[in-house]
């Protein structure tokens, strides 16, 4: 690499890094050019020889927390075992996740589509699809070993996805339930019917 693509990789990541702070800080609602390129010790102007716009920008946030969020549940779900178990931990560390940064799950799943792509179909795939993309690896080798169906990893798959984002949304923006530890219990129950694990 050369010196000009190492200075435009930094300057890029000064950016990225403040926007995150923000995002995980004080939400979508505080992210502004201003406010991104202050934090960064630059002037706003400088954001845009790096990024086209904001959601330009919010895309390489998303990105970012996609491949932290995958780090955790990576590192939690290593020694579980393959099939319907693992998929149980990886969803139980997707949520905690964002339990741990409700910033995340709003910017996420609470916000307007327009509000953190515009027109970038690429970034509201990626989100809805991320759940799907973690557990993809088990998916298939419930399906290649024959002890599901292509159509009932489909319907799984989609009931899992739909109830975990509705217990998330419940609990984050509505608390209910009121206490971590029933969350988890509720949460277990759910993904345990899901995946019909006894």
């Amino acid at each position: 690499m050369v010196n000009k693509e190492i200075q435009e990789e930094r300057m890029r990541s000064y950016f990225i890094d403040s926007a995150k702070e923000i995002l995980k800080g004080e939400g979508l609602k505080n992210i502004s050019v201003r406010n991104i390129a202050e934090r960064a010790g630059y002037s706003y102007a400088t954001l845009y020889n790096y990024f086209k716009d904001v959601k330009d920008l919010i895309f390489e946030c998303v990105k970012d927390f996609q491949d932290e969020c995958t780090t955790l549940v990576q590192k939690d779900s290593k020694k579980a075992e393959q099939g319907f178990q693992k998929i149980k931990v990886i969803t139980q560390s997707y949520m905690k996740y964002f339990v741990q940064y409700p910033g995340i799950f709003e910017l996420f799943y609470i916000e307007k589509t327009n509000e953190i792509a515009g027109k970038k179909q690429p970034t509201v795939e990626m989100i809805y699809s991320f759940l799907d993309r973690l557990c993809e690896e088990e998916w298939n080798y419930l399906t290649e070993n024959n002890l599901i169906t292509i159509d009932e990893k489909e319907l799984m798959s989609s009931s899992l996805r739909y109830t975990v984002l509705g217990i998330l949304i419940l609990y984050l923006t509505r608390k209910h339930p009121a206490n971590y530890k029933e969350f988890l219990k509720i949460s277990e129950i759910q993904i345990n019917n899901i995946l019909k694990i006894k």
